[in-house]
């Protein structure tokens, strides 16, 4: 007869018999885990220092540590850093190979003028490396009503060039008219002005990339980031919220992947225009 219970009631692993255990699962980004006996779903944004964050559907984050009590698809599970990748030839955030070992050039008279403070901050954040690699600057315009007066005072020339990224140039906007009266002036032939189609730089970043399905619709005469905090569920009554807001938008951008190619290609094209020979 098959006793259930065993012969020996010394023998070890009695309390563990039956019992689930936990299948360690490398903690990835985007994975989607619930917290066991919380009820907490989210899915994971950052590793680290023994930690793994959780966002939930709404945006709110928690901060757990690493091991089990964690459920994929209702089964316990236990989140373990993950293994680094085999090391070949790294890339930068644009796509382009790393150079390893060098210093950033000094920097070269021509640069890239960027209209607004987040757009800045984007360009940096993808292209940084590749541009200090080429000793070009990105500097802040406050906007491109302001060109004419900097281009009056620093003159553009053959070994100073100018590339300016705009945001929403769009056939007849202001920006547009500024636009086709620079490149008619006499500074046109060293200053090329380039922009996006998006309202604001928010827009370049995929919204998959934020976990969103697509970027709200602002109604006429609201604020367009207020509009698009509001339309997220996120807090938008102050400068403060907004800064909040595209501080996370910013962080969710690792890669010229998450960004829309409208964006891509005009970069590109202001590098290769300022680094000329």
């Amino acid at each position: 007869m098959d006793d259930r219970y065993g012969t020996d009631v010394l023998a070890a692993g009695w309390r563990e018999k039956g019992r689930k255990t936990s299948k360690p699962v490398p903690a990835e980004l985007d994975l989607v885990v619930e917290v066991a006996g919380d009820g907490y779903c989210g899915a994971i944004t950052r590793v680290e220092n023994g930690s793994v964050e959780l966002e939930d559907w709404k945006g709110r984050t928690r901060v757990f540590p690493l091991g089990a009590g964690f459920l994929i698809d209702g089964e316990p599970v236990a989140l373990v850093p993950r293994k680094a990748a085999p090391q070949g030839r790294r890339r930068t955030a644009s796509g382009s190979f790393a150079v390893e070992d060098q210093r950033a050039r000094v920097a070269l008279p021509s640069r890239i003028l960027v209209e607004g403070k987040h757009d800045a901050e984007l360009v940096e954040k993808v292209w940084g490396a590749d541009l200090r690699v080429e000793g070009v600057a990105v500097e802040f315009l406050q906007g491109i009503d302001l060109l004419h007066e900097l281009l009056e005072e620093e003159p553009p020339s053959a070994k100073r060039r100018y590339g300016v990224l705009v945001d929403h140039l769009v056939p007849g906007s202001k920006e547009s008219r500024i636009a086709e009266q620079i490149a008619r002036g006499r500074h046109g032939a060293h200053v090329r002005i380039v922009g996006h189609p998006f309202v604001d730089v928010w827009q370049c970043v995929k919204p998959q990339a934020v976990g969103i399905a697509r970027w709200p619709v602002v109604p006429r005469g609201t604020d367009w980031k207020t509009g698009i905090c509001r339309g997220l569920g996120w807090p938008a009554e102050t400068k403060e919220d907004l800064g909040l807001a595209w501080q996370r938008i910013l962080s969710r951008v690792t890669t010229y992947r998450d960004l829309e190619p409208e964006l891509l290609g005009r970069v590109e094209e202001l590098i290769d225009f300022v680094t000329a020979p």
